[in-house]
């Protein structure tokens, strides 16, 4: 049986397009318990509140969808999905997808196996890692239809990365809270260097609280060229501006 919770989640979502059964409610409510029994232990998140986890964290992370049609997504790149959002919760919604999941902490990695596997999602790669370096090795430099981050940094960092990731065709969506319209005007030279072009930037407010949120949809034109990205740490202190 669904709560009020779940009710309300499920039709939120519904007035979006997008259906979830029973099932996959079943796995939203394991992954709320997995993160507060482990938020105990360890760091994952400052919102254990039940409702505020499914609106702030799984209808937030979902959102992307509003925007993205998923159904032309096979292969999606999360990067410094910290307790695993949005990856997780789009995946939960569209079981065809291959995710893989890059984070630089390897307590949150091994937390995020545990939610798959307790979950039971299938497709899903977990890579403890520097962004930077992750996006060298062939297997996944300028391989994703769909690559995202969400509220990880300012976009001309995120930019370096995140778009290496994405092949040529695909696109890299950046998921920000307040207007984001500084950080696209300071990002142009990042992206024109990395192969980006900016598509357009939706804005929508969270229910209930109504706290604002952006999604920066960008465009891959190009391969990334080889000198991108640079070393750990460099895009963070030197960011192309």
């Amino acid at each position: 049986m669904r709560d009020a919770v779940q009710e309300a989640f499920a039709d939120r979502l519904e007035q979006q397009g997008i259906s979830i059964s029973d099932a996959q409610l079943e796995q939203f409510e394991g992954y709320y318990r997995i993160l507060v029994e482990w938020n105990e232990k360890m760091n994952l998140t400052g919102i254990t509140e039940r409702e505020q986890v499914y609106t702030k964290h799984f209808y937030d992370s979902v959102s992307l969808a509003f925007f993205v049609n998923m159904q032309h997504v096979s292969s999606l790149a999360d990067i410094g999905s910290g307790a695993g959002f949005p990856g997780i919760p789009l995946r939960i919604c569209f079981p065809h997808l291959q995710l893989t999941i890059v984070d630089s902490l390897n307590k949150r990695i091994n937390f995020l196996k545990h939610v798959t596997e307790e979950l039971q999602l299938k497709q899903v790669e977990m890579l403890h890692g520097r962004a930077e370096e992750v996006a060298r090795k062939h297997k996944y430099r300028d391989g994703f239809d769909l690559v995202t981050a969400r509220a990880v940094a300012r976009l001309s960092v995120l930019n370096e990365f995140c778009l290496p990731f994405a092949k040529v065709g695909g696109q890299f969506a950046a998921m920000k809270g307040s207007d984001p319209a500084e950080e696209v005007k300071e990002a142009a030279r990042s992206l024109k260097e990395l192969r980006g072009r900016m598509k357009q930037v939706h804005s929508f407010s969270l229910p209930v609280e109504d706290s604002a949120r952006h999604i920066i949809v960008i465009d891959k034109t190009g391969p990334t060229p080889a000198k991108y990205p640079r070393k750990p740490g460099t895009a963070a202190k030197t960011p192309i501006i």
